[in-house]
């Protein structure tokens, strides 16, 4: 299907059936990836999985830009919004990924999904999407929600925990920044590829050097359970999820689809009680149920949507 023959809605109207499908199906990858992240630990400190994804993913990236025909070099204007989008991309990798170290995965992705809250802020103040009063109380939800997580004790909470929490907290502020800028620059009337291709290659020599900072170092050859981790995190997470993301934040509302995301801790909690082992406590599961039921209030169906991810259909006049 090329390109050109997709009709492109306005970037307010409501998500339609097609770009619900592809946010389940991108929630259900990340709420399952920072599980990934640390199963890989032991092998491959946090920030060299980063900087590894990253080049893999960027690689991806081109190839398929350049299947498709996509032009990267051409000036459009997007230089300047491409390397601060990159930026951005880049310290958001790096509080995540350390934060990992001291934080449980489930707790972390609840943490990062304060994210949608900080992009419908973000949307009413740049962008002029409007939030009903519903949505407002949906956001404050969410925030008490959050507040609560931070609160709940737990065995294994102590300062290293919150210290990760905090860190991965402002990964999630740093993701909505960046969705902020596409949306707010000429990154929006850029192709997909080049936008992700910014972000990407911008925040290899960062994390590449967060990574050599912090004294990273692969001592011995990681075993083929690490190398399969960083094949889904480099292919699948980097070279297609953010695809696929950066093409929804271009064609919806921003403060709508990243609300949405209110499945991802879900996903996430299960994925670390059921595969790490995570402590889940009634309390904290609660606090992650507030933060998605907020998240669902902002997003609140309201009129149906056509779908802009269909091809368009030639008709006689």
């Amino acid at each position: 299907m090329s390109p050109n023959n997709l009709k492109i809605a306005p970037a307010g109207r409501p998500l339609s059936a097609t770009a619900i499908i592809l946010m389940v199906m991108l929630c259900l990858s990340w709420g399952f990836n920072q599980i990934t992240v640390k199963l890989a630990l032991p092998e491959i400190p946090p920030l060299l999985q980063a900087t590894i994804r990253s080049t893999g993913g960027l690689l991806i990236i081109l190839t398929v830009a350049w299947l498709r025909g996509v032009p990267l070099f051409r000036r459009d204007g997007t230089l300047g919004a491409g390397l601060l989008a990159g930026l951005f991309f880049g310290v958001e990798f790096i509080l995540i990924y350390r934060g990992l170290v001291y934080t449980t995965a489930s707790r972390a992705v609840v943490f990062l999904y304060i994210a949608p809250f900080v992009v419908a802020l973000g949307s009413k103040r740049f962008l002029g999407e409007q939030l009903s009063p519903l949505q407002w109380s949906g956001l404050a939800l969410s925030f008490a929600g959050v507040a609560l997580a931070i609160g709940v004790p737990q065995p294994s909470v102590d300062a290293k925990v919150i210290l990760g929490d905090i860190l991965v907290m402002g990964g999630g502020i740093l993701w909505a920044v960046t969705t902020l800028v596409v949306k707010a620059t000429p990154l929006l009337h850029a192709p997909a590829e080049k936008t992700l291709a910014y972000q990407v290659a911008v925040s290899i020599p960062i994390l590449a050097l967060g990574a050599a900072v912090s004294g990273e170092s692969i001592t011995q050859m990681p075993g083929p359970l690490a190398w399969a981790l960083m094949t889904y995190q480099t292919v699948w997470i980097v070279g297609t999820t953010f695809l696929i993301w950066v093409f929804l934040i271009k064609n919806y509302s921003a403060s709508k689809l990243s609300s949405f995301t209110f499945m991802t801790p879900l996903f996430g909690v299960i994925g670390g009680y059921f595969v790490m082992h995570d402590t889940l406590t009634l309390a904290f599961a609660g606090a992650a149920l507030l933060v998605m039921a907020g998240l669902y209030l902002v997003n609140r169906p309201g009129e149906a949507a056509g779908d802009p991810l269909l091809p368009v259909t030639k008709t006689d006049t």
